[in-house]
């Protein structure tokens, strides 16, 4: 019967260049009542959605070996790591994270795409949700799955940031770690800076109205979203793109137009402060498993003149990180999901790690 599925999958995958939503994605949700957030504040039920692919397979002492986690960034959701720029690269036959082999878990974190969020209903007096929370939440919801262990933890940004307090809240939980586009340390400087000046846009509208608005206060969440797409823009490609200026305010006027119709002000204060309290930076020795860490030489929001994260990866004994120099190809902070740059040293994560 495996064998069967597995095929089922595999032809269904050899199709998917083609699909506009091409992988077989399975839903699942949880509901987790009482649940206790950081803050000391609770909600009676705290709804967590995610999709899966492929099947998942237990060894011989009955624990789940081909499970991997993969994990979004700060407003995206389960869907996000199906962009065909890393899903077509790493999801198909014989590639790192092949279907047909893996198990592979997308949870829409709390306050994004179809788990709880502030736009539910709460609004502004949803909980103070945290990392250390979606974390917790992401365990609780592996437990309800019968996941007990797993191959691998990916993040991308936010879900990078989460990879660094999985592996010490849950040492050894996951084989190996593969954290993308972030940095260890409090969210301080110009990455705090950007990210309170969108908060404070929204909150300062009038017509916030203390987030019971009857609309969307659109003055405040532009100039938010202005902010997001300056801060995950690659320089390299806005000038060949956009070499005009004309040219760039078409762009501009469009992104950001797709992104105000489609952003609630509440959800994104919530998303971005979710970081406010996010330092692993003093426990980073727990984690003992293979890591590869990498970032990109564009990423305007973790910026590699900082030197973090040459002095960070030495605290953890089998970490590895690698900074991806500006070239053609790179993609500023979103070079997390151009799976092409990185899928080598990702094959290598897993050949390493499956003897670890």
């Amino acid at each position: 019967m495996r064998r069967l599925l597995l095929t089922l999958l595999l032809a269904t995958a050899s199709a998917q260049q083609s699909a506009t939503h091409p992988w077989p994605t399975n839903d699942g949700s949880i509901d987790l009542a009482n649940f206790r957030f950081g803050t000391g504040e609770t909600l009676p039920t705290l709804h967590l959605h995610y999709l899966t692919l492929g099947i998942p397979h237990t060894n011989a002492a009955g624990h789940t070996d081909n499970a991997v986690l993969l994990l979004h960034g700060t407003g995206g959701n389960a869907g996000s790591l199906q962009n065909p720029i890393f899903s077509n690269v790493l999801f198909g036959p014989g590639q790192p994270l092949d279907i047909t082999k893996y198990f592979l878990i997308l949870p829409d974190d709390i306050g994004h795409g179809q788990s709880s969020k502030p736009s539910d209903g709460l609004h502004a007096h949803f909980p103070a949700y945290d990392y250390d929370d979606m974390v917790r939440s992401q365990k609780l919801m592996l437990d309800s799955m019968k996941v007990d262990h797993l191959r691998l933890i990916l993040g991308t940004s936010m879900g990078c940031m989460q990879s660094f307090v999985w592996g010490e809240t849950y040492p050894g939980f996951a084989d190996a770690l593969a954290p993308f586009a972030c940095l260890p340390v409090p969210i301080a400087g110009r990455n705090r800076e950007w990210r309170y000046m969108a908060i404070k846009a929204i909150q300062s509208d009038p017509t916030y109205l203390g987030g019971e608005y009857k609309a969307e206060p659109n003055e405040g969440l532009t100039f938010a979203n202005d902010l997001l797409l300056l801060a995950g823009g690659a320089p390299l490609q806005l000038q060949k793109n956009y070499p005009t200026r004309p040219a760039v305010e078409k762009y501009v006027d469009a992104s950001i137009a797709r992104s105000d119709a489609v952003t609630d002000a509440n959800n994104m204060i919530f998303y971005l402060n979710a970081s406010r309290n996010y330092d692993p930076s003093a426990s980073l020795a727990k984690i003992t498993v293979p890591v590869l860490w990498i970032n990109s030489a564009d990423d305007f929001i973790n910026p590699p003149e900082l030197g973090i994260a040459q002095r960070m990866v030495s605290q953890m004994p089998h970490a590895r990180f690698v900074l991806i120099p500006i070239s053609d190809a790179t993609r500023g902070h979103g070079t997390h999901t151009a799976a092409a740059l990185w899928k080598d040293e990702l094959a290598q994560l897993m050949a390493e790690s499956a003897t670890h």
